[in-house]
């Protein structure tokens, strides 16, 4: 087995002169097999997880270099792509040429070539043309990319919003989403709620983000706002990333591909690009995105249909979204799932029935019709529930170990039913 240190004592060489650089490249490439899989599973296990970004500039190196991934992230990370040390500052098109494929060749984002050009995504480039590889002297472009290269030490705090989730901020924030866990002791199984303060370690994302905090409030107010990571809220846009797909995206934002595409005119066969703006569409209720605005109507109907009062719907409302984020989580704590987070090992059902969101919201409401019977007491089954307040009527349900996080739901989820109605 390679020695543990292997990889740095051969990539350790920012100093060396360009051809020796090139022929360590070379003579990585020609390695044995066996040898190249263990230096890779050593880059694996070493290097930090990878980034979009970080993705585009080791296929630049790949393309250049002929080296396969593993290998172009060892030479990508120790800095002795050819490829980097010697981009030129301009392009020169030939047929078959694309903006996208310019610059994944030279490792470059696809965004910052069209900026530099002053190009769209749907101008037409032509045999010929020049396309520029680096940013105007002087430009506003050059100086923020400049200051991005400065790491904040200080950690941020950031308050959770409905259909957050813990990759999505990490990502918005340029983190891996273990090291965000890691900084606040939480788990993959963690569940986060609305109004939780989340610790995000500092990052150059982060320091700009605290510099501008009063710019960012001010665009927090409108709807339109874009970003180029993590998830929004309905009705904003969203920036489309290298390996996005619409399905994802979707998938992402708790919306149907098929509305996705009809809010930005799109059909199956449209093709997106890295840096394009992509709207994500409004679920109908204010604050909720079309997954969490399906599963309050869901709740709704059935209280309606069980001749539960207004209240009791309510309390069921803010209980799901306390609980899964209006979300029919197929994971939780220990061994809850789905709505309402309940347990197949305290009687609420099997995996398959607490998943179900229609049952799942009928053993919530219990009563004479409630598909678990005598074994879980649901909120008729509470008495003297109506009288009790908003957070005691859940906790009387739901037993959580954090009893008055419920409060916090009765107003919005009076709202929700009003615009239900």
């Amino acid at each position: 087995m390679p020695h543990p240190h292997s990889v740095i004592r051969r990539t350790t060489t920012a100093a060396l002169p360009a051809a020796i650089a090139g022929s360590l490249a070379l003579s990585l490439a020609a390695a044995p097999a066996a040898h190249a899989e263990n230096r890779a599973e050593q880059v694996r296990t070493r290097q930090a997880p990878t980034t979009p970004e970080r993705a585009e500039q080791i296929d630049g190196v790949a393309r250049v270099s002929g080296l396969d991934g593993a290998l172009a992230a060892a030479v990508a990370a120790a800095g002795l792509s050819e490829a980097a040390r010697r981009t030129p500052t301009t392009h020169t098109v030939v047929r078959g040429d694309t903006i996208f494929g310019i610059a994944r060749h030279y490792g470059l984002s696809t965004a910052d070539v069209l900026s530099w050009n002053g190009l769209s995504h749907s101008t037409v480039i032509h045999p010929g043309q020049k396309i520029r590889l680096t940013p105007p002297s002087g430009s506003a472009k050059a100086s923020v990319a400049k200051k991005a290269t400065k790491k904040a030490t200080a950690s941020r705090a950031y308050t959770v919003r409905a259909g957050d989730t813990i990759s999505g901020i990490a990502r918005a924030h340029g983190l891996s989403t273990q090291t965000l866990l890691n900084a606040n002791g939480l788990r993959w199984s963690s569940i986060i709620y609305p109004g939780q303060k989340l610790s995000v370690p500092g990052t150059a994302a982060a320091a700009a983000s605290t510099s501008s905090s009063s710019s960012t409030k001010k665009k927090a107010a409108q709807s339109t706002k874009s970003t180029s990571g993590g998830t929004v809220q309905p009705g904003q846009r969203y920036t489309v990333r290298a390996g996005d797909t619409m399905s994802a995206i979707a998938s992402r934002h708790g919306v149907g591909v098929a509305a996705l595409l009809k809010a930005n005119g799109m059909d199956f066969s449209s093709i997106i690009y890295p840096g394009q703006s992509i709207k994500i569409p409004t679920s109908g209720i204010p604050g909720l995105s079309t997954e969490q605005a399906a599963n309050a109507r869901l709740i709704v109907r059935v209280g309606r249909q069980l001749g539960v009062s207004d209240r009791g719907i309510a309390i069921a409302l803010g209980t799901a979204m306390q609980e899964s984020g209006l979300r029919n989580l197929d994971y939780g704590d220990r061994d809850s799932l789905g709505l309402f987070q309940q347990r197949p090992s305290t009687g609420w059902g099997t995996a398959a029935q607490v998943r179900d969101a229609e049952r799942a919201t009928r053993a919530f409401f219990g009563g004479p019709s409630d598909p678990n019977g005598s074994r879980t007491n649901g909120l008729l089954d509470i008495a003297g529930w109506q009288k009790m307040s908003f957070t005691e009527a859940a906790q009387a349900v739901q037993i959580s170990a954090y009893p008055t996080r419920y409060a916090q739901w009765e107003k919005p989820a009076f709202a929700w039913l009003a615009a239900i109605k």
